[in-house]
């Protein structure tokens, strides 16, 4: 089973910017790789995805414009890259990889990292 391991929340201002990382074990071409986020007392919800070339992408509409998410095969890693951001981000992110990018599919998540946005 694949391990992942997020990196890069914290604290930041409503506009601003945070990268967030997600380290994987492994990697197989037959799986996707996407982020999800769970905000409190709110369903786990998906957030954006990305194919194994990184050519084909997919954002949720609440990020699009906003947020870029990315992927080096080289070194096992994908990103997210989140700028503008707003109050409703809050949450805690999870990387996730697995044959599509529905939560009853998914075959590997990580341990979620916190993102606070102040007003």
């Amino acid at each position: 089973q694949v391990q992942l391991v997020e990196s890069g929340g914290g604290l930041v201002q409503a506009g601003g910017s945070l990268r967030l990382s997600c380290a994987a074990s492994t990697l197989t071409s037959r799986y996707i790789m996407g982020w999800f986020r769970q905000a409190p007392g709110k369903e786990r919800e998906f957030v954006a995805g990305i194919a194994w070339s990184g050519s084909s992408t997919g954002y949720a509409d609440s990020v699009k414009g906003r947020f870029t998410i990315s992927r080096d095969n080289t070194k096992n890693t994908m990103y997210l890259q989140m700028n503008n951001l707003k109050p409703e981000d809050t949450a805690i992110y999870y990387c996730a990889t697995g044959p599509r990018l529905l939560i009853r599919d998914i075959t590997s998540w990580g341990q979620g990292t916190q993102v606070t946005v102040s007003s």
